[in-house]
């Protein structure tokens, strides 16, 4: 160790709030001196950022730790850390079953990881997870030194926690009630990312429709803080994850319709097409309500492409309640989905009452027969598309072939196409012509650049 700085690698489990949790952390981990690791095994500390959301993150995460036991063996002065969701919402029980961890941290105190790392190396093993946000809420704090994997985009996070109390999410317990940052912190934040060249922000929070309703004690801010970061310069792409389908107000879709760096893509979760399903879910909405709420956005937004979330296999889910879910996303027509097998979390009220489970058999077959509808709808929206010039932001190399482009629409389609002799740059904007539509991506011949990236410098970033 001697005559080297310190590396480190993160791996992250689940959702792009847990992606910019990660950049923060490798930002905190940079400040304090250590350096990214080029590979995993590498790294001096290695720190598993997780998810609670599904039990296969249990299991992947419990795999993940038994395969870094035998790089502990290898390497005694290896230090690994477990925080994030499941952390916050067990942590008792990584230390149980893996003894091996030297620190413990939740969603509440991701800042003290890198103090809590250099205790452990003198006190031994460390477990700290607070039931609520320290002084100086350091969820909520500016990201701006957090190591992003690319200079033109970036992620910004406007609330922590959520308010609702949908039957099957652990969320609320794990990052608390809602708390949104406010607007004039977010506007200094998103001016100064975009000083540094980012082009595409994607605002973060667990119900976004919602921001600023504890700012105000009486109605949401969303539609005003859309409007306002649209007026920054050098910000063209404004991208958001994830709303609530019944906050989902008529000034927010205004905002999207008239603000033009705010992205033709919404991105709302559905769940299930049943009314008593969605009831017993604590969704807020019946299906009629929640597609004329889509009509309303498509009316007003043109061009706009619809993505959602599905869960299959709810608990007391019936064969008729399921025809249901595929008769209302078949006229929804979505333009793709996350589609998810019920997964109980303890403590929340969806596992309560394990005799109402789906059989799994039941919930394979019927998972299998969503799949075909959301790909039928996601096969024709993408064919429409072929002949259509689209301007696309270019994120990097394909990972099936270095020699292909891979590019983002501003629905936030992915393309791929072949730069040929070309120089086009990451981070470029470039015109597509698209020639193939397919289920999950479209294919494209390069029309011309029409604008470089305004910052070319690679930010390092922590092996992931």
């Amino acid at each position: 160790m001697s005559g080297r700085q310190r590396t480190f690698a993160i791996k992250t489990y689940g959702c792009q709030m847990n992606e910019h949790d990660s950049e923060r952390l490798a930002g905190l981990l940079v400040a304090d001196g250590l350096v990214a690791a080029e590979r995993l095994e590498d790294a001096d500390v290695i720190v598993l950022n997780t998810c609670a959301i599904r039990e296969n993150a249990d299991h992947k995460l419990m795999g993940h730790l038994g395969e870094l036991k035998a790089l502990r063996e290898a390497n005694p002065g290896l230090q690994i850390a477990v925080g994030g969701c499941l952390a916050q919402m067990d942590p008792a029980r990584i230390r149980e079953r893996a003894g091996h961890v030297d620190v413990v941290f939740g969603t509440h105190n991701l800042a003290a990881a890198p103090e809590l790392l250099r205790r452990a190396q003198g006190e031994g093993p460390i477990v700290e997870v607070l039931s609520g946000p320290r002084s100086g809420a350091d969820e909520l704090a500016p990201a701006l030194s957090a190591v992003r994997d690319v200079p033109w985009a970036a992620w910004m996070t406007i609330q922590s926690g959520c308010d609702n109390s949908c039957a099957f999410c652990i969320v609320p317990s794990v990052r608390g009630p809602e708390v949104s940052r406010p607007m004039a912190d977010l506007v200094a934040e998103a001016s100064t990312l975009a000083s540094r060249g980012v082009r595409e922000l994607t605002v973060l929070g667990q119900n976004v429709n919602s921001y600023g309703r504890d700012l105000t004690k009486r109605r949401p801010l969303f539609a005003e803080l859309l409007r306002a970061l649209g007026e920054i310069d050098g910000i063209e792409r404004i991208r958001f994850t994830s709303p609530h389908p019944k906050d989902l107000r008529d000034e927010t879709i205004a905002a999207m319709a008239e603000v033009p760096a705010v992205c033709e893509q919404l991105h709302l979760p559905l769940q299930s097409g049943s009314d008593r399903v969605l009831s017993a879910m604590r969704r807020g909405y019946t299906a009629q309500r929640y597609l004329a709420r889509l009509e309303r956005a498509r009316a007003a937004i043109d061009d706009l492409a619809v993505t959602t979330d599905l869960i299959v296999g709810f608990p007391g889910e019936t064969d008729a309640e399921f025809d249901e879910t595929l008769a209302v996303v078949a006229e929804a027509g979505f333009d793709s989905a996350f589609t998810f097998e019920f997964s109980a979390r303890p403590g929340t009220r969806a596992a309560m009452d394990p005799s109402a489970f789906v059989d799994a058999a039941v919930v394979k077959e019927r998972f299998a027969r969503l799949v075909e509808v959301v790909e039928r709808s996601a096969v024709r929206r993408n064919e429409a598309r072929v002949g259509r010039v689209e301007e696309v932001l270019v994120e990097g190399p394909s990972r099936k072939d270095p020699a292909v482009l891979t590019a983002r629409t501003r629905q936030g389609k992915p393309v791929h196409f072949d730069p040929g002799a070309s120089d086009v740059a990451v981070g470029s904007l470039a015109n597509v012509e698209i020639v193939h539509g397919a289920p999950h991506h479209l294919l494209g011949e390069l029309a011309g650049v029409t604008s470089a990236p305004r910052h070319r410098t690679r930010i390092p970033i922590a092996a992931r």
